[in-house]
């Protein structure tokens, strides 16, 4: 099977966008879920010679391959500064795959030390018209045994012996952990799966744990990255961090990043603020989005997620940033990147838009680095240069 150029573009805009073109109809979990079983069946049999021709027409749409997208951050070789956010693939199903997608690296997770099976259904809803998603998901994830047996079935190689495939896994506290007991809980999961991840994100910022943003404390926060930083072999370390804090709060963190030699920030997590969304109805529940659980993701988050970016590069431009928060487009992810952030992470933007957000995107910082005469991305970074059409 052979897939013309363009025709995964147009099979998605025929059979997906229509879809999402609404807030109602297919569950979005359901779809969710579907996609990824299509894509796990293809990262675990991807040798089968179909599944190979059918990846590497993808790879050779989807991928766009230069020079001047390459970073060497805190080690690691990123071929590209796009990465697939947390939360997609929770137990790295399709690890082996994202490549083909055109992703410079994929964060898997978030992953805990015990499965769990997350909120109760529904927990993930389309608001089609604002490009947005809420979800109060709660962590569900088959625990980091399982993930780490996922990555062996899939012949995901250890870190150290992957070439051009890099890999972040995002971990998180387990529900029934105690905060107390939080930290063992983290470590725990960290021992298992360091050979497997290039970096480690430290998720403290998910709204949908109870009392998992209290470790965003500095006091506590301090203590977890101090024994996470102790581990053998610890991979880079990434904090994520909410939308919802304070500059305050973020000069805290910042300050604490900075004395425990942490390696960076990611900014951010999904929102509990509505975003001026407040009366915004949620078709399947009935209620108002102000009276609904759960983080804001996607387009209306855009604007906050970027002035968060823009303060901590200012506060210290040697804190490595990854953005992640509202990027749908070309434009949006190089605002992103020239108020501060080496690298970007896309995901409601990316299952709105379709696979074609990632070259579109790389294509057009490629664009930017041509008109403002710039060599590599990293000349970007916090420039604050603008869009040139």
């Amino acid at each position: 099977m052979i897939l013309k150029k363009g025709m995964l573009n147009n099979i998605y805009k025929n059979l997906v966008t229509p879809i999402l073109k609404k807030d109602t109809g297919i569950d979005a979990e359901y779809l969710t879920n579907i996609s990824l079983s299509l894509l796990t069946f293809s990262s675990n049999n991807r040798n089968w010679p179909l599944i190979a021709n059918i990846l590497e027409n993808l790879n050779q749409e989807l991928c766009v391959v230069d020079q001047r997208l390459h970073q060497k951050i805190c080690g690691i070789d990123f071929c590209n500064p796009i990465g697939l956010a947390a939360g997609f693939d929770k137990n790295g199903k399709a690890a082996n795959i994202w490549k083909d997608f055109g992703f410079g690296f994929a964060e898997i997770g978030t992953v805990t030390k015990f499965a769990q099976s997350g909120n109760p259904k529904p927990r993930l809803f389309r608001l089609a018209e604002e490009e947005a998603a809420l979800n109060r998901m709660g962590f569900n994830n088959n625990g980091a045994e399982n993930l780490a047996k996922n990555f062996l079935k899939q012949g995901v190689d250890l870190k150290k012996n992957r070439n051009n495939h890099c890999l972040g896994i995002n971990f998180g506290k387990s529900k029934i952990t105690n905060l107390s007991q939080a930290n063992e809980d983290y470590l725990t999961s960290l021992k298992l799966l360091i050979p497997y991840c290039d970096y480690a994100a430290i998720n403290v910022s998910s709204p949908n744990t109870k009392g998992l943003r209290k470790l965003q404390d500095p006091i506590l926060l301090r203590e977890l990255l101090k024994e996470v930083k102790n581990l053998d072999n610890c991979p880079p370390l990434f904090v994520k961090i909410a939308p919802d804090l304070t500059f305050k709060d973020i000069e805290e963190i910042c300050q604490l990043i900075i004395d425990e030699n942490i390696d960076g920030i990611i900014a951010t997590n999904t929102s509990l603020d509505r975003l001026g969304l407040e009366q915004r109805k949620i078709k399947q529940t009935g209620q108002l989005l102000s009276d609904e659980n759960g983080g804001l993701s996607g387009r209306p988050l855009q604007q906050k997620a970027n002035q968060i970016i823009k303060h901590i590069y200012n506060i210290d431009n040697n804190i490595k940033l990854i953005g992640v928060g509202g990027i749908d487009s070309p434009e949006s992810a190089w605002e992103r990147i020239c108020s501060g952030a080496s690298l970007v992470q896309i995901y409601t933007g990316w299952i709105y838009k379709g696979p074609q957000l990632v070259p579109d995107i790389l294509n057009g910082i490629l664009k930017q680095l041509n008109m403002h005469q710039l060599s590599n991305v990293r000349e970007a970074i916090g420039s604050n240069l603008k869009w040139l059409e």
